[in-house]
């Protein structure tokens, strides 16, 4: 098997090259459409806010979608420059109000730990063993219980995570100078960009055109994060036993989205190839796999087998499987 994820590690590899022209067609591609779903939302006020409310789910779908490209340029995958890269990602991150040098060191850790089970907390959704959660008081089996609840998770967890836990890079241990002022900086950008509509819009405006978005987004983001590792066959090893690509390909799901929520989503569903090779841009994923059809029936999960890992919270190391509280 490890010969097997070895194979499918060097064809990954071999789509890693950027491409400039499809890389400037996504940026137009993606700004266009949330520009002009933003005015269509300023306008349909004057129409009714059923509405400005349906055209924010949209508008949340492209600002994923410049997630996706800031997650590109932190990988160093999106263009094949590094300055050009750090430049978009820098801009990009005040639109998804997330920190681009903060949030590309998490990933980059992410990536390094995916799997796990002695380095896990960075970039994923806590997750205790069926061990662990049977040791702790009652107290914090109810707090672990409300954390993994998918309505905490998606309507609290994503805006408190996105809004207000990326303004202190406090994840990291003793964070460096370099790292705090990185942070204060995006915060203060944030705060121009975000306080400048404030004025134009009015604060009325702001708040049921602005945060639904924002939320909306924040929970959609939270949802990939969670059905690309949480997954009843998904994988954890204690590291004697870790292996880098084993843990990327084996822990990773492969979500299969119709194509319109693949394209809000840049590809990212096809995380196993994501995890295998973290180079390789958004828009190259769909012709990697493509080109090896045995990758698309690995952790193969749709939209309706996604929906019942919602109630999956506990790594099992005897039966190797996320299970549910249900008999814990």
């Amino acid at each position: 098997m490890h010969t097997k994820i070895e194979e499918f590690a060097a064809h990954c590899a071999r789509y890693r090259k950027p491409d400039l022209a499809r890389a400037a067609w996504q940026v137009a591609t993606t700004a266009i459409p949330f520009i002009a779903l933003s005015a269509a939302m300023y306008f349909s006020l004057q129409v009714g806010y059923w509405l400005t409310l349906l055209l924010a789910i949209p508008l949340a779908g492209c600002a994923l979608r410049f997630f996706i490209i800031q997650h590109d340029c932190g990988h160093g995958s999106f263009f094949a420059s590094k300055r050009a890269n750090d430049i978009t990602g820098r801009l990009v991150s005040v639109l998804t109000i997330t920190p681009y040098a903060y949030w590309r060191r998490l990933h980059a850790l992410h990536h390094a730990s995916s799997g796990n089970l002695d380095r896990r907390g960075f970039g994923d959704i806590n997750t205790l063993t069926t061990d662990e959660y049977r040791a702790l008081s009652p107290v914090r089996r109810l707090a672990y219980r409300i954390y993994r609840h998918p309505v905490f998770l998606l309507a609290i967890g994503g805006p408190v995570h996105f809004l207000l836990l990326q303004r202190l890079p406090l994840t990291l241990r003793r964070p460096a100078w370099e790292m705090w002022s990185s942070v204060m900086a995006h915060n203060l950008a944030i705060l121009a960009f975000y306080g400048t509509l404030l004025i134009l819009l009015g604060w009325l405006n702001f708040a049921v055109m602005v945060v639904p978005v924002l939320v909306a987004a924040a929970a959609m983001g939270v949802w990939l994060f969670y059905v690309q590792h949480q997954f009843e066959t998904t994988s954890w090893d204690k590291n004697e036993n870790w292996d880098r690509n084993s843990g990327a390909l084996n822990g990773s799901s492969y979500y299969v989205l119709p194509r319109v929520l693949g394209w809000f989503t840049g590809n990212i569903g096809l995380h196993h190839i994501h995890h295998l090779c973290s180079h390789i841009p958004n828009y190259r994923l769909q012709e990697c796999l493509d080109a090896m059809p045995e990758l698309k029936t690995i952790n193969r999960l749709t939209i309706m087998e996604s929906l019942k890992t919602a109630s999956l919270a506990l790594w099992d190391p005897q039966s190797r499987k996320l299970v549910s509280f249900q008999g814990v």
